[in-house]
């Protein structure tokens, strides 16, 4: 009961980080020194994912070359004796963990890029991590939480947390029936619905563990929200053949899809970095302490 795919689906235009998307995809953006790409990566690794699946498109050749094998850099770290930027180097990718590239050649939304990863997951239940949403200051990983979810019940798990009611048209909002700390049932499951309107203020954010019966789900829809294939929507059709549950996870929570939110988490994770943070720390309180001069 360990989920061994992870897709990643990274084809999205990046438009709210113009220009610095414009030749570049997003998921490379760095928060302090590593892409938030790789942070997704290491998540899912450290959860027990062996094979990284990335949907992209024609934009996103950045991804594929971060995650190569640059033998040229490694072979110059070497030979001056860099020996700590040459292990960062080499730990992008750890040994016995592969990737493949699956162009979504249309952006038809978030459940047809899913879909898109049918010939890569097969019929094996599996893991979806979007980069965008960094997830850190735990003890153990947003999906290695899920993971043991989903040994002891062995259905499909999502990541949810709750947000300022205002907000819930921003997420996918979920009607669920607790069944323990932190864990519910999901009764069903809304695209951005009005304050109004929402069953809860527990939103859906950028993890999942699905169950293959997914992917017939996601052959049958119909274009939802915003003229595309929404993967609430099949994950609403899943919950009437299926037990789905939503765990709220332990850990501070980025949306690096937002200027504000990759800032916030540029600054935060730089604090507690073990090379900069002593002195970043130091410098933000000078910062600070100046405006109140």
């Amino acid at each position: 009961m360990r989920i061994r795919k992870a897709v990643f689906p990274v084809a999205g235009l990046g438009t709210r980080f113009l220009p610095a998307t414009k030749a570049s995809a997003k998921e490379i953006l760095p928060v302090v020194d590593k892409p938030l790409v790789q942070y997704a990566v290491q998540e899912a690794i450290a959860a027990g994912a062996e094979e990284m699946i990335f949907i992209t498109s024609h934009t996103k050749n950045s991804i594929m070359d971060h995650f190569d094998r640059d033998y040229e850099l490694e072979s110059l770290l070497e030979a001056k004796g860099k020996n700590e930027l040459l292990k960062a180097v080499r730990d992008v990718l750890p040994p016995g963990i592969s990737c493949a590239y699956i162009r979504q050649a249309d952006a038809m939304g978030l459940g047809h890029a899913i879909n898109c990863s049918l010939p890569a997951v097969g019929d094996q239940d599996f893991a979806v991590l979007l980069a965008d949403d960094l997830i850190a200051g735990s003890f153990q990983p947003c999906l290695a939480q899920m993971q043991r979810v989903y040994h002891e019940y062995g259905c499909s798990v999502l990541a949810v947390q709750r947000v300022p009611w205002e907000d819930t048209g921003k997420y996918g909002i979920v009607d669920v029936e607790p069944i323990g700390p932190g864990l519910s049932e999901i009764k069903s499951i809304v695209e951005k619905p009005d304050p109004s309107e929402a069953p809860s203020n527990l939103a859906v954010v950028g993890r999942y563990i699905l169950t293959s019966r997914i992917f017939r789900l996601l052959d049958r829809l119909q274009p939802g929200a915003g003229g595309e294939l929404q993967l609430t929507d099949a994950i609403q059709s899943l919950t009437a053949e299926q037990t789905v549950l939503a765990h709220e996870f332990s850990g501070t929570r980025y949306d690096c899809g937002s200027k504000l939110g990759y800032l916030q988490a540029n600054v935060e994770m730089g604090m507690e970095h073990k090379e900069i943070g002593a002195d970043f720390r130091s410098y933000l309180k000078q910062l600070t302490d100046s405006w109140d001069e």
